[in-house]
């Protein structure tokens, strides 16, 4: 593998080489890890760091570990500035918007899902779909009661599993009367996508008290 410093020349995207594929080095740890391990940033026209998750902005990436207190770093050790050779301008707030965009990076995934034909909502249908071994991937919501956890938790031993949504994130989804605390993906792909943003989602997200 190689260590050179990609960060440190203009071609701030070149990747490293990787036996998983495309690498990137975090200007925080100094790590080289998989491009979907990181979150990349780039600096505006006007010197505003801005996240750039669907890795289609231009401009010269700065490259962070995908996780809360990681993009706190680099807010705090002004590692974009040193990264970027330039003065930059960091929005305080920044760990908090890359949350809410890789949120609803995962309920556009789910709702994605919903259209192409392979999503199902309420508890009756995502039980079917484990009965017939088509179930990808389970979401119950954050909120939702016992009862109905205990009873469909058990299916995630056999598929993803992903509980980082509310409610109202999949009532909104689905659109359906009543309110949606079950639903189900039977595309494997699909399912996969949807478990990685929401691995990401978890590390983004501020850390639980013990007060819950």
């Amino acid at each position: 593998m190689s260590t050179g410093a990609a960060l440190l020349t203009n071609e701030g995207d070149a990747p490293e080489l990787s036996e998983k594929g495309p690498s990137r080095r975090c200007i925080v740890t100094g790590e080289v890890r998989d491009k979907v391990e990181l979150v990349r940033f780039v600096v505006s026209p006007d010197g505003l760091v801005v996240p750039d998750l669907g890795g289609r902005l231009p401009g010269r990436g700065l490259w962070v570990s995908a996780d809360r207190a990681t993009i706190e770093d680099a807010v705090r050790r002004k590692s974009f500035a040193r990264a970027a050779r330039r003065s930059v301008t960091v929005p305080d707030d920044l760990a908090a918007n890359v949350e809410t965009q890789t949120r609803q990076r995962l309920i556009d995934g789910v709702g994605f899902a919903r259209r192409a034909g392979f999503a199902v909502s309420g508890f009756e249908k995502v039980d079917t779909l484990a009965r017939r071994g088509k179930l990808a991937a389970l979401l119950i919501a954050h909120d939702s009661g016992k009862d109905g956890r205990r009873k469909l938790e058990g299916l995630a031993l056999k598929c993803h599993f992903i509980d980082v949504l509310d409610s109202a994130a999949l009532t909104g989804i689905f659109g359906t009367i009543g309110i949606v605390v079950y639903a189900g993906i039977s595309d494997k792909a699909h399912a996969a996508r949807l478990d990685g943003l929401a691995r990401r989602l978890v590390a983004l997200m501020p850390p639980v008290s013990k007060d819950g």
